[in-house]
């Protein structure tokens, strides 16, 4: 990796840490590489997605996939009794653009609803939220952006947390089966100053071992996977921030049976740079995006734990044509060409569909509903 390459500080910094430290775990590098707050990939521009960009996502399909998200979220307002004061709490929200598809669509199926409606988005990177400042300016008056949800917290209001693809993004652990169990993967320095992977250690840390003790033992010696033990801690302050209310985390990824199959020897980490996918996440920190699956199972153990309840777990396609079977309905007769061609390709087995999976959960919710025995078995949740 050359000295002199486009993010010499983050290389930088890695290099010191890891000099002063030894090697990290690979959790905090994929932290800074995507989360430094000048030099890391999500602080360094707000234009990463789309086909422009380095990734695209439902958001990139067009307005089709906010517009189906206000559905959703009116229906609940209005079983929720319809509170004359509710919020949305948006997480990894990116330029604003999903914000804006949703707000707009809002207003066109229930204009009450928004009356009342506070749209937060939690974003500390600077860049990030100024770029959603300019996307949002049309909705100013309910929109209010913030660093930290935890602001949001003396005040709890009734309503939504969600996020479209943030999850994937949250920093995981490298663990690696080996004779006498479980091993974390570390990120150290080669006599090159290449970031490679350094050396591997005994899981000893409680969280880690508790999160790995439901996958038992039996797999290939070498198997690598990912784990992550950082969902908790995530969703308490968005809870927090809500007296009752639903959330909604859509997302690529599985339940924890399909995510730690023996078969899946190497995990699922990649990165992406102008929709190339590759496998090296220590190449170039800060210049590409490096991703993982989402372990749902994991989620909805870690939502279980702060006092939520998971109303379905379901493949995109699958959410998606529940939620807009009215507007299915309502376009009999009048079909319109470019919508359609959005809702195939949001719901398509083949494309989106069936590669993102949708996680409902309640919080504070007094209604009786349970998820359906498909949905629990799916999550193979005790």
């Amino acid at each position: 990796m050359a000295a002199d390459s486009a993010t010499p500080t983050l290389e930088r910094l890695l290099r010191n840490r890891i000099a002063v430290e030894g090697p990290l775990d690979f959790s905090g590098f994929m932290a800074a590489a995507l989360y430094h707050p000048e030099s890391g990939y999500y602080a360094r521009q707000a234009r990463q997605v789309g086909r422009g960009g380095d990734f695209f996502t439902s958001v990139s399909v067009g307005p089709l996939f906010g517009s189906l998200l206000a559905r959703r979220f009116v229906r609940w307002w209005q079983e929720a009794g319809c509170p004359q004061y509710w919020r949305i709490i948006e997480s990894g929200a990116h330029d604003g653009t999903l914000a804006a598809d949703i707000l707009a669509a809002l207003w066109q199926l229930s204009p009450a609803a928004v009356a009342g409606l506070e749209y937060a988005i939690a974003e500390p990177l600077p860049r990030l939220q100024a770029a959603q400042r300019e996307t949002l300016q049309p909705f100013a008056a309910c929109v209010r952006l913030l660093a930290d949800p935890a602001e949001l917290a003396s005040q709890p209001l009734p309503g939504i947390a969600f996020g479209n693809e943030v999850l994937d993004a949250l920093p995981c652990h490298v663990v690696e089966w080996q004779a006498d169990g479980w091993h974390l993967c570390r990120v150290g320095c080669a006599a090159d100053r290449r970031f490679c992977w350094d050396s591997v250690l005994p899981v000893t840390d409680p969280a880690q071992l508790a999160a790995l003790a439901p996958l038992g033992g039996g797999f290939p010696l070498g198997y690598r996977s990912e784990l992550r033990t950082g969902f908790g801690g995530f969703l308490a302050p968005l809870l927090a921030s809500l007296s009752s209310g639903l959330l909604l985390w859509l997302d690529y990824g599985f339940a924890r049976p399909e995510y730690y199959h023996p078969a899946r020897q190497q995990g699922t980490l990649r990165t992406f740079s102008r929709h190339r996918a590759a496998d090296d996440p220590l190449h170039a920190p800060g210049e590409i995006d490096i991703t993982a699956h989402v372990d749902f199972t994991a989620v909805a153990e870690s939502a279980i734990a702060l006092g939520c309840r998971p109303l379905l777990f379901r493949n995109q396609g699958s959410w998606l044509t529940q939620v807009a079977r009215e507007w299915l309905l309502a376009m009999e007769g009048r079909p319109d060409a470019e919508l359609l061609r959005q809702f195939a390709m949001l719901t398509h087995p083949a494309q989106l569909g069936g590669r993102f999976h949708a996680l409902e959960l309640a919080w504070n919710d007094p209604l009786p509903a349970s998820p359906s025995a498909a949905d629990s078995h799916r999550l193979a949740i005790a």
